[in-house]
């Protein structure tokens, strides 16, 4: 008799305890409805936050290639010392003295100059090719920001049902070890006058111990769906969460004709990796061309037996200034079958691309068709799932009232409660189950960014 008080007292202390946990933690935490989770985790996840620093790369790309077809301007200067001055031998005859020769030194001591130069490309089609192969790169990166973004809301859409389904199952424990303690105090009233066996009991209090065990567990397991939520949007793992009950409603989705999966995120980033190939191969193919650029320099030179810095002619150092202006051309004539073998790469390239968009493509038609088919059948279970939690609601309270009477035994009360919680659970998992196809389905659709409205 001691040991059934201490325990009875025991379980209403621990779920007065838990229950005012959880209404403190209720009052503390922030309220997140999927809209909220999903805007936090565009502007804070760190998937989300790389994918707009890739389109801001992009832009520099742009401005590098650009650079290219842009005059090359530079200033250059030296100081040159040269201790032994190279001498030169020469015909004689030049000079007036046929026969013999003439063993001259040609130059300073000194030299200094510094000037200024000048490259315009001028026909160039790597430069041309390549400032429309960057264009594309940053409309490929802001492709690929939308889809990291989509990635993003579906992570964390899954996450946030996931949280809320296993925190409905808690609902479930709560609910059933109230009930289960109002049958404790009924039989113990009945143990103590002699009503009922001792063995009933012990089977409820032994009930009452496995539903307390089950609701930790499941606690736990809120933690850590909760954590991977805040993992996904970039949250702090310490902040507070709750979801709001409306957020789990089941609208059902319009289950219209197979949409246009060319425009779909993943296909329309493949078509646009498969254009900078096609540039990439134009690129490989300007090699083939001829390259021409103009050139020009100013430069001021100075000459003498003395460093010629700050010097004048009077000291033997004399400054002169000169300047060029020229062509440049190039034309390959053969580079040892390099340039061929790069094209024909670049092609296969193209041809591997070709394929994984008839791949992607097929893909994508058939997750549209799984999601439109599990939102069908999982509207069906949700409805044959809530009315059997319906019935077994009605069976178990009809089975206490014939407990109470004495029409039923306790195992029939116990089998009708686990009857009610698998019921109540296998309803919550259909609507999980419906609610992960609707992700799937409006994925299928390129639509997921409405989920941002909701």
């Amino acid at each position: 008799m001691k040991v059934s008080k201490s325990f009875t007292s025991f379980g209403l202390l621990t779920l007065l305890f838990f229950s005012l946990i959880s209404s403190y933690l209720q009052a503390q935490s922030k309220s997140l409805t999927l809209k909220d989770a999903i805007t936090y985790a565009l502007e804070n996840q760190s998937d989300a936050k790389k994918a707009k620093l890739q389109v801001e790369r992009g832009e520099y790309e742009v401005q590098e290639v650009r650079s290219r077809a842009l005059p090359q301007i530079s200033a250059n200067g030296n100081l040159t010392h040269n201790p032994i001055i190279q001498t030169t031998v020469i015909d004689g005859a030049g000079f007036g003295a046929p026969g013999t020769t003439i063993q001259a030194a040609f130059g300073q001591k000194w030299t200094s100059s510094a000037g200024v130069s000048l490259n315009q490309a001028i026909y160039d089609q790597s430069v041309f090719i390549g400032l429309k192969a960057a264009k594309t790169t940053r409309e490929f990166y802001q492709i690929n920001a939308q889809l990291t973004q989509e990635q993003v809301i579906e992570r964390v859409a899954n996450a946030y049902y996931q949280v809320y389904v296993t925190r409905q199952n808690l609902n479930v424990l709560d609910n059933n070890l109230k009930n289960t303690n109002k049958v404790r105090e009924i039989i113990k009233g009945q143990f103590d006058n002699g009503l009922a066996k001792k063995i009933d009991l012990d089977r409820i209090l032994v009930r009452i111990s496995n539903i307390n065990a089950q609701r930790q567990q499941t606690l736990n397991s809120v933690d850590l769906q909760e954590n991977a939520l805040k993992f996904y949007m970039g949250m702090p793992i310490e902040t507070k969460i709750s979801i709001p009950q409306t957020e789990f409603e089941v609208t059902p989705q319009a289950l219209s004709e197979a949409p246009n999966t060319t425009s779909r995120t993943e296909y329309l980033l493949l078509k646009k990796n498969e254009q900078l190939l096609e540039y990439q191969k134009k690129s490989v193919q300007a090699g083939y061309y001829p390259t021409l650029s103009l050139t020009g320099s100013y430069n001021y030179l100075g000459q003498g037996p003395e460093m010629p810095w700050f010097k004048k002619p009077v000291d033997g150092v004399y400054w002169s200034d000169y300047a060029a202006i020229g062509l440049n051309l190039h034309i390959p004539i053969f580079t040892g079958f390099e340039t061929h073998a790069k094209v024909r790469k670049a092609e296969n390239d193209l041809q591997a691309i070709k394929v994984d968009l008839e791949s992607t493509k097929l893909s994508l038609d058939l997750a549209y068709e799984n999601a439109k088919k599990q939102i069908e059948n999982s509207l069906i279970s949700i409805n044959d799932q809530k009315e059997n939690a319906i019935l077994a609601q009605e069976v178990l309270d009809n089975t206490n009232n014939n407990y109470i009477q004495g029409l039923a035994s306790l195992t029939d009360l116990l089998d009708a409660e686990n009857e009610l919680v698998l019921a109540q659970n296998n309803y919550t998992t259909a609507l999980l189950d419906y609610k992960l196809a609707e992700i799937q389905l409006i994925k299928s659709k390129g639509e997921l960014k409405t989920l941002t409205n909701k």
